[in-house]
């Protein structure tokens, strides 16, 4: 069975997520367009990367061009999760960057005939945490923060475009991504047990899951190579859920390295962070946040790399690195 050929464009593509999905492709043979809010020292001077500046003011005469004779595009480019927020206007630059640019690039894709358009929003659509059951492709949306309502908002205004375009539209949502060069909160954490730095999460009893970034990139590789489009919206995730003590006691192994998991109450943990201002983040390590992506597996075959294949993956990046 042959698969698709041609031009596939990723935005975001000097990003955490998007570098692994370009590398995946051109290790796959891929003829690969990088698009790039500015070039870097990192991507200068290849012809593989393009700077298209911001997209959601970029002309159509130059998305048109970064488009020209693409047959995927997969976006990732967006306002993520910001810590620590400095726009004047957080709600206004999260719908430019996430709900306009988007609409700009899927009405590019209409106007140049691209025939798939992969879209990654996240689990946060669905919610922050779970009950007794697990997250799926057809809950109701609830949405609580301003970068999830911007991710939901993104999604209802692609749905509609594609209802009247020859576009076929996939939406991805993925729970928090990690591996090599990962940023945010899972680094902290990994800082943390890296450094032996006793951790109070030995009494927390959640169950989560998260996505090794190179399973992310290979969804996506099985998306655009797929004989035929696949659309739909799908939550995604890695199999395995794991509590946050026995994320951070495999992290250690990973490493090669113990950690001490003090034996704190959660309501203990919540007043700490919420004191410090950062309940959010106690919720995510205290709660449940579990995915049902059986639909998505159907389409494309199982996500090929465990737990254990991530976090080797992610501790051989920290052992690398000139500052571990």
């Amino acid at each position: 069975m042959t698969t698709p050929s041609g031009l596939i464009v990723v935005t975001g593509a000097d990003g955490f997520v998007g570098t692994e999905v370009c590398e995946h492709l051109r290790g796959a043979r891929k003829h690969v367009r990088g698009l790039v809010r500015r070039l870097t020292p990192g991507t200068a001077g290849r012809a593989d990367y393009l700077a298209i500046g911001d997209l959601a003011v970029a002309t159509d005469t130059a998305l048109d061009r970064a488009l020209a004779g693409a047959r995927a595009i997969v976006h990732l480019a967006g306002r993520a999760h910001v810590m620590r927020e400095r726009a004047p206007d957080p709600a206004l630059a999260y719908h430019a960057a996430n709900v306009v640019a988007s609409e700009r690039l899927f009405r590019a894709a209409q106007r140049n005939g691209v025939p798939r358009f992969v879209f990654v929003s996240t689990i946060k659509v669905n919610g922050e945490t779970t009950g007794p059951e697990p997250f799926r492709d057809g809950d109701a949306p609830n949405p609580s923060d301003l970068y999830a309502m911007s991710k939901w908002e993104t999604e209802q205004a692609l749905r509609a475009l594609a209802g009247t375009a020859d576009v076929a539209l996939t939406i991805l949502r993925p729970p928090l991504v990690y591996g090599p060069h990962v940023r945010g909160n899972f680094l902290e954490l990994w800082r943390a047990v890296a450094r032996g730095v006793p951790l109070p999460l030995g009494l927390i009893g959640n169950r989560r899951q998260l996505l090794y970034v190179g399973n992310l990139a290979h969804a996506i590789a099985a998306l655009v190579d797929a004989p035929a489009p696949v659309p739909g919206t799908f939550v995604i995730a890695d199999l395995e859920a794991v509590s946050t003590p026995d994320l951070a006691r495999r992290m250690a192994g990973a490493m090669g390295k113990r950690v001490l998991l003090l034996p704190v109450p959660a309501p203990f943990i919540t007043a700490a962070a919420t004191a410090a201002g950062r309940a959010a983040v106690a919720s995510r390590v205290i709660g449940s946040l579990e995915i049902d992506a059986a639909a998505l597996a159907a389409k494309i075959g199982p996500l090929p790399f465990t737990l254990d294949d991530g976090l080797a993956a992610t501790a051989a990046w920290w052992r690398a690195r000139p500052s571990s």
